[in-house]
């Protein structure tokens, strides 16, 4: 787990200083040791910031040159399977004398051997890599199935400055000085509505991230890159499902996690679980002990407020399990330490408040191991989230309503005041701590009604503001995969549907990205088991009746998780890593979130309209509306604005 990045450009004198200052601003991600490559006269240069986790001997050092020298490679993440690739390596005769026993060293001699794409396509694992071939001068850049592991890239600077950048995070582009670092308003108005940037493009004008999945090749004598897919999420989801026996299933789903597991508890140094006590984060763990002579270390976050506390859940299953458990619950004083420092944490902006316990956890652990598993990607996979089900059973109803005879009792619906709604539904609904009072719940329910499809629907089940485009200044929402550009359908069911978009999106720009950041900044490796691209494809070939069973969801995992954990120890009502954000804002935030929200700090900001911004504030405090997630968007954006970029950056429409 490492960070990476790179130029391809003119010929410059200054090429090795610039690369030492990209490199230098990725040391959270390896701060064991670093290394620059510059071919001068190629125009080409590749730096490595290693944090050592297999092979931490001088022999993993990178950047790495294959044994026929054709090949540069820098190197982020884990080949899981990478041992395998070295036996076929050796039984074909290609496998060079062995320098050490890094998958790194593995990959670059497979790229001798088979060449890259087809290396990567052998590769379980996560990872981001660019490697330069000395034969063709071209420039290749790749990222794992998933999207576990970023890569950003673009072409920046004008005429004889035009320069080719790319690296793990976007503030190691911005040391070169060809980056204009431009916000792109659009990519703001995105941000606004999901609280990250969706899809390939960044906050940036120019920039991209790499599509996971996909292979990027770029050249001077080509510089339009051309971007190719070696694998499929949406094949894999929408591939004919199994018909077997559901114990056949079961058992076979349980060999699968069981050697996924097994492999990414290979390490060379300290490794443990983060452990919520849910069914993901417990089920790893509890493959993860069944497989170790000694007791796996587990870590959880705990809150003050009963509602969103899992920790006492975590620490039943680690007694069961006879784990070695540690817990430590968020204080006001910790958030109020912790907010201020995220814009440092998320160099784009990202607005999901999971983000400080994800961060403390993270924290918490790396003071013990180097290499932590989790359970992201369960909900996803195996259909975990209320809004799949409810989604669905919704979309069912309205479709029996006319369109039009829709709209207009939506439309009545928001005719009557909130605070008349709030009175009328009282005796019926009952609001928890934090949650948004019944009038505007039942204006979002009218909005929710006027859905013409699936689609639209899971648009605005994960829509913060649901009109963005009011709220920034110039700025227009992109096409992407949940606006416009969806891949066709195969026959899926309404909630398998939305499962493979929160795959496409959802799960590696909110959480993959949520997850990576937070842990790479205190220099801790997170594996996901299952996001083995072998277990995506077996999740993808069950029938939703595997998955979803009246109201119980994640079926199949759940019976797979009771081989090690007792059922009495994890039924209960799904909590998920939610955070009272709503509640803190009123309380030990409200100092920090007064300060940015301030009318005359929004206004410098260029980017929101103030007026609107201050008056979801007031409603806020007031109670009668719960605007938290809305304006965690906005803080975050503003507190991210405030440290990365001069205001006067943001003014004007966006090229």
């Amino acid at each position: 787990m490492c960070g990476l990045a790179g130029f391809l450009g003119p010929a410059n004198a200054e090429g090795e200083r610039r690369l030492a200052a990209m490199i230098e601003r990725l040391v959270h991600r390896g701060p064991d040791s670093s290394g620059l490559w510059v071919d001068a006269a190629a125009g080409i240069g590749l730096g490595h910031a290693r944090l050592s986790i297999v092979d931490l001997s001088p022999a993993g050092h990178q950047p790495m040159a294959s044994k026929s020298g054709r090949y540069v490679l820098v190197f982020n993440g884990e080949v899981y399977n990478h041992l395998d690739l070295r036996v076929a390596l050796e039984q074909s005769g290609s496998a060079p004398g062995w320098r050490g026993h890094s998958d790194t060293e593995t990959l670059i001699a497979g790229f001798d051997a088979w060449g890259v794409a087809a290396t990567v396509s052998r590769a379980i694992g996560m990872f981001a890599f660019a490697v330069w071939d000395r034969e063709t001068r071209k420039l290749v850049l790749g990222r794992d199935r998933m999207g576990e592991k970023p890569l950003y890239y673009g072409w920046q600077g004008q005429g004889a400055h035009r320069t080719f950048l790319f690296g793990s995070e976007l503030r190691a582009l911005q040391a070169h000085p060809s980056c204009g670092a431009e916000i792109d308003r659009n990519a703001v108005a995105q941000f606004m509505r999901y609280g990250h940037v969706s899809g390939a493009p960044a906050i940036y004008a120019g920039l991209s991230r790499l599509t996971p999945g996909c292979l990027a090749q770029v050249s001077l004598d080509s510089p339009e890159v051309a971007v190719t897919p070696y694998w499929s999420a949406v094949e894999a989801a929408q591939q004919p499902k199994r018909e077997e026996d559901p114990r056949e299933t079961i058992d076979a789903l349980d060999a699968l996690l069981r050697d996924a597991v097994s492999r990414q508890m290979l390490a060379d140094v300290p490794l443990g679980a983060f452990l919520s006590g849910g069914i993901d984060s417990s089920l790893i763990v509890g493959l993860m002990q069944a497989q170790s002579e000694r007791p796996i270390q587990t870590f959880t976050m705990g809150f003050r407020e009963p509602r969103y506390n899992e920790a006492a859940f975590a620490a039943r299953v680690a007694e069961h399990l006879g784990t070695q458990h540690t817990e430590l619950y968020v204080e006001d004083a910790t958030l109020r330490d912790v907010v201020p420092t995220l814009p440092d944490i998320y160099d784009e902006p990202f607005a999901d408040a999971s983000q400080i316990p994800t961060f403390l956890v993270s924290k918490l652990a790396k003071g013990r191991i180097k290499v932590a598993l989790s359970g992201d990607g369960g909900d996803e996979l195996f259909c975990g989230y209320d809004r799949y089900r409810q989604g669905a059973g919704l979309m069912q109803r309205l479709e029996g309503v006319p369109k039009p005879l829709r709209r207009v009792a939506a439309e009545a619906a928001r005719a009557v005041p909130v605070g008349v709604w709030d009175k009328m539904l009282a005796p019926l609904r009952r609001v928890a701590v934090g949650k948004e009072p019944n009038g505007q719940w039942m204006y979002r329910m009218a909005d929710y009604a006027t859905s013409g499809s699936i689609e639209e629907l899971h648009h605005k089940l994960g829509s913060r503001w649901r009109w963005p485009e009011e709220a920034v200044i110039y700025g227009r929402e992109p096409q992407s995969v949940l606006a416009g550009l969806a891949p066709p359908r195969r026959g899926e069911s309404d909630a398998e549907r939305m499962m493979l978009l929160d795959q496409l999106t959802y799960l590696p720009d909110g959480i993959l990205t949520k997850v990576d950041r937070a842990a790479m900044h205190v220099s801790l490796e997170t594996r996901a088991p299952l996001l083995d691209h072998r277990v995506v494809a077996f999740a993808g070939s069950l029938p939703l009746e595997m998955k979803l069973r009246g109201a119980t969801s994640k079926w199949a995992l759940r019976q797979v998780l009771y081989r090690y954990v007792p059922a009495e120890l994890i039924e209960r009502p799904k909590m998920g890593f939610e955070v009272p954000v709503g509640v803190w804002l009123r309380g030990p935030l409200r100092e920090w979130a007064e300060d940015l929200l301030a009318p005359h700090h929004v206004r410098e900001s260029g980017l929101l309209d103030a007026l609107l911004v201050g008056q979801m504030w007031q409603e806020h405090l007031s109670g009668r509306f719960n605007w938290g997630l809305q304006l965690w968007n906005v803080l975050m954006l503003l507190s991210w604005q405030r440290r990365h970029c001069a205001p006067a950056r943001a003014v004007g429409t966006s090229s």
